[in-house]
């Protein structure tokens, strides 16, 4: 929590994380030029926010891109607003970020990163994911059922919905480090007019914690936020649930249990 406020606080580091909310997936180079300042003095900006969790990087060839990673600030809202309030704020919801294509004739499409720190076992945290009773808990009480293997079919479904609210395939399976899975969401009109994305994720142990990153990508680029938007939710309900065992109340959580 200090980390991220005392982050926060400045007000270029703040014209930072403004800067990849108009535009995610940004080289240092491009977050800089809006500066007078020199790259060494931008550079330990964008660090201190690394340091904070609130920017994650990717390597794609030889540049380093920059995405807003908006769990931490999730973090904050479970601990006061929701608290007081019961209310999701739409501010910080709207956080939003886009990465276009490079190829100038495709469609451009959008890229979510998300980051998080979870005090467990790569193979404890493996099994939260592709357990389908555990995924319910905190995955707005969808449950995700597949054999979780290369090829292999997955279904969302919940007791309390008539029909799928998704589906998809399994495209790569190295347990448990990496999962890579196609999406089809299917519980509006509206999210499933979106078509196919992807979702990946990725398991690095760090002494007794793991570091889960979350990356959503071949989204249309200004659709429909039904598809990205509940991932802070969702994993800072998984964070809780292996941590504590308790499950984490957060709007629409209860939606499908």
């Amino acid at each position: 929590m200090d980390a991220i406020f005392k982050a926060l606080a400045d007000p270029t580091r703040r014209s930072v994380l403004d800067a990849l909310f108009a535009e995610d997936g940004q080289t240092l180079s491009a977050l800089e030029a809006p500066f007078t300042m020199s790259r060494i003095a931008v550079m330990k900006h964008v660090r201190q926010l690394e340091d904070a969790g609130l920017i994650v990087t990717k390597r794609r060839g030889r540049e380093k891109l920059h995405f807003l990673n908006t769990v931490p600030i999730q973090t904050i809202h479970e601990r006061w607003v929701t608290k007081y309030t019961g209310a999701w704020s739409s501010g910080l919801l709207g956080l939003k970020h886009e990465l276009e294509n490079d190829m100038d004739e495709s469609p451009r499409t959008v890229e979510k990163v998300y980051e998080i720190y979870i005090r467990t076992t790569p193979e404890l945290l493996w099994n939260a994911i592709t357990n389908p009773e555990i995924r319910a808990k905190y995955n707005f009480g969808a449950a995700h059922v597949s054999e979780w293997t290369v090829g292999s079919p997955y279904k969302m479904k919940s007791p309390k919905s008539e029909g799928l609210l998704g589906e998809g395939v399994i495209l790569e399976v190295d347990p448990p480090r990496r999962l890579v899975q196609s999406m089809l969401a299917l519980w509006s009109d509206e999210a499933q007019a979106e078509g196919t994305s992807r979702v990946t994720w990725e398991i690095e142990q760090i002494k007794d914690s793991c570091r889960l990153v979350v990356t959503h990508d071949q989204l249309r680029e200004d659709g429909c936020d039904e598809l990205y938007g509940g991932w802070p939710m969702i994993l800072s309900g998984l964070k809780t649930w292996l941590e504590s065992g308790e499950l984490l109340t957060t709007p629409g959580s209860l939606l499908y249990t």
